[in-house]
């Protein structure tokens, strides 16, 4: 008889979790694991407290209740060696001329730009593109790059250093209907070829039925609902979560 494969241990335990924001409660009690290894999504109107929840988890916001990492190979030590964090969008300021290869150099180099970029420098830059397929785009201007293009850019920064955990707010963002499946597809195949925990929030429900193991609905700063998508992303869950207005209608991306 073929035993089961046991559930993923979490990298992440959360428990009655809670955040006020100038007196306003923005999330309440929320208890669970992100599991080790895995995509998890988390999804929700705007304003349910999904953001909130992933900049609980840098320390950002302080908070009520347990965070607890489960990290290194023993899964004992308290917090990540690295973790990797893409925002849903980076202004910048027009009037700066960075070219892609300048903005990775501010982070890889403690060298001042004005004295030029090392050799070494430029070719990590160039390596870390490479891994989110836009190094054609290492000496263009950030100011001058598609939405697609910025993301991937933004999330080359965040997997250098190699994360444990990967935090990514609506990483979509700007990226045109054409862009998503490709960007999506990235990400899965990152998780699925390094092992990193993607913690993930997303309005995608086609890509959350098609890439996340788990899926964490926030309603109100609050848990409505947990599991696996093919056990969550059901009508009456997403009614509950969206409205009574919303309903899931499964699709298929073109190849």
């Amino acid at each position: 008889m073929i035993k089961p494969e046991a559930p993923a241990p979490p990298l992440v335990s959360l428990r009655n979790l809670s955040v006020e924001l100038g007196g306003r409660p923005i999330l309440r009690n929320v208890t669970a694991d992100i599991k080790r290894g895995t995509i998890t999504a988390l999804i929700g109107l705007n304003g349910s407290g999904k953001t909130t929840l992933l900049r609980a988890l840098v320390n950002e916001y302080p908070h009520k209740g347990e965070i607890k990492f489960h990290c290194g190979h023993d899964h004992s030590k308290p917090y990540p060696e690295a973790i990797g964090y893409v925002p849903q969008r980076l202004t910048l300021d027009a009037r700066l001329p960075l070219t892609v290869g300048d903005f990775l150099a501010l982070t890889l180099s403690r060298r001042p730009l004005f004295f030029g970029i090392s050799k070494r420098t430029a070719a990590k830059s160039l390596e870390m593109l490479k891994r989110v397929d836009v190094d054609n785009c290492l000496n263009r201007p950030v100011e001058g790059l598609s939405g697609g293009q910025l993301q991937r850019v933004l999330l080359a920064l965040a997997l250098e250093p190699q994360p444990e955990l990967l935090l990514l707010d609506e990483p979509a963002a700007g990226i045109d209907f054409g862009g998503l499946k490709k960007f999506y597809d990235l990400i899965a195949t990152i998780n699925r070829e390094t092992g990193v925990t993607v913690l993930l929030v997303s309005h995608d429900l086609n890509m959350v039925q098609a890439h996340a193991h788990d899926v964490l609905c926030l309603r109100g700063g609050a848990i409505q609902c947990q599991g696996p998508p093919g056990e969550v992303l059901t009508p009456i869950n997403m009614s509950l979560v969206f409205g009574a207005e919303m309903s899931l209608f499964p699709h298929r991306f073109s190849s």
